[in-house]
């Protein structure tokens, strides 16, 4: 009877095509009981020497036998159910399926867990970038490709993924940590300079729409968080807000959804105007509870506040701009006007004032330059 080869047992020869191999053993198949033997190659029995030991080391303790019974696409789906699932919000976990579903499992899917490497990301990365939108309806009039930022959040799933495999000990070590990834372009921020605000709230009054855009440009939130006011969030009295939930559309449903991070839970304070144009807005909706209902009476959709407003630019004769832009003007111009970096970014929910201070740089920086030209001005006269 043969001798059954231990783990980590290795062994180097020199192959007929001049170039030396080192094998070693890093498990057994849990059905035939045969040994799964790897290798590595090089052009001298030193090298290969140098390579065999420290496969060797990286493979201490990885589990082949169990590691087979995996490709990656169902320990993703591993991934997804038992941890992905339960540590993450609902829109994210659905989006995270959707590229999964779409995108990793077509592509990458039936490849054993062991045997991917980071040239097999990279190339993926590559197609995608190149060709990867999914053949649907909406997506007829958009790009082949997808864009730098969508290919790292599917990257960042992978690597998620993979790096529980290695944990695990499925995988000597995670193939992700070698990518080189797309650069993701930000998008130009733009505003409503202050000379257009007074065009674009005349036609949105004329179109019915003044209090759902005037209260965005007066508070800063987010579009699904401004959709999913109620009216016991708003104390008139008091003059505040409280930004309790967002709106959100998963699967075609529109549902209420927890706010995106603890910062995002806030309680706002509201102009005099504001209260004013609120009470205005409370004896439209009658009885529902919410604050911009839908004609239906419940929440409105996202996509539809984004129609409006860009109708409503359009006939104030203005440039197009997204929602999320709406929130850019307000934080500009409170900057602009003297408000301070650390009560915009409480305002706007972030997570700390770096953050909005790297994001509105270009306006602070501003700030600074008129802030030297006055002292210098001061200094000036005073010599």
């Amino acid at each position: 009877m043969p001798k059954r080869r231990a783990n980590g047992e290795g062994n180097i020869r020199k192959r007929k095509d001049g170039r030396w191999e080192g094998r070693y053993t890093v498990g057994h198949d849990p059905e035939t009981g045969k040994a799964i033997i790897k290798n590595v190659l090089g052009k001298t029995q030193a090298e290969v020497k140098e390579k065999l030991k420290k496969a060797i080391e990286e493979n201490v303790g990885i589990d082949y036998g169990r590691a087979k019974t995996y490709t990656v696409g169902n320990w993703l789906e591993v991934w997804y159910e038992n941890y992905a699932k339960i540590k993450m919000r609902p829109s994210t976990y659905l989006t995270y399926h959707g590229y999964i579903e779409n995108h990793i499992k077509p592509q990458l899917g039936k490849i054993p867990l062991n045997n991917l490497t980071t040239l097999h990301l990279q190339q993926f990365y590559k197609k995608l970038l190149a060709e990867g939108w999914v053949e649907r309806i909406e997506a007829q009039k958009q790009p082949e490709g997808l864009s730098a930022k969508t290919v790292r959040n599917i990257h960042q799933i992978i690597s998620a993924a993979l790096k529980l495999a290695n944990e695990q000990r499925l995988i000597a070590r995670n193939p992700a940590d070698g990518c080189a990834l797309p650069k993701a372009e930000r998008k130009e921020m733009q505003t409503l300079p202050v000379e257009q605000l007074t065009s674009f709230l005349c036609e949105a009054k004329d179109s019915g729409v003044f209090a759902l855009y005037y209260i965005d440009l007066t508070t800063g939130l987010r579009r699904g968080e401004l959709l999913g006011l109620k009216w016991p969030d708003i104390d008139l009295e008091k003059g505040d807000l409280r930004v309790q939930r967002q709106i959100g559309r998963i699967d075609g449903k529109i549902i209420e959804m927890p706010l995106k991070t603890k910062n995002a839970y806030r309680t706002l304070p509201l102009s005099t105007d504001a209260v004013d144009v609120l009470m205005q807005q409370r004896r439209k909706t009658g009885n529902s509870e919410w604050v911009f209902p839908s004609p239906t009476g419940g929440p409105m959709s996202p996509d539809s506040v984004l129609h409006m407003l860009h109708r409503v630019l359009k006939r104030a004769g203005l440039p197009k701009v997204r929602f999320h832009d709406l929130r850019h003007t307000f934080a500009t111009l409170a900057l602009q006007n003297g408000v301070d970096i650390k009560t915009v970014s409480s305002m706007l929910g972030h997570f700390s004032a770096g953050f909005t201070l790297d994001t509105y740089a270009h306006v602070t920086t501003s700030a600074k330059r008129e802030a030297a030209k006055t002292m210098g001005n001061i200094l000036s006269g005073a010599v």
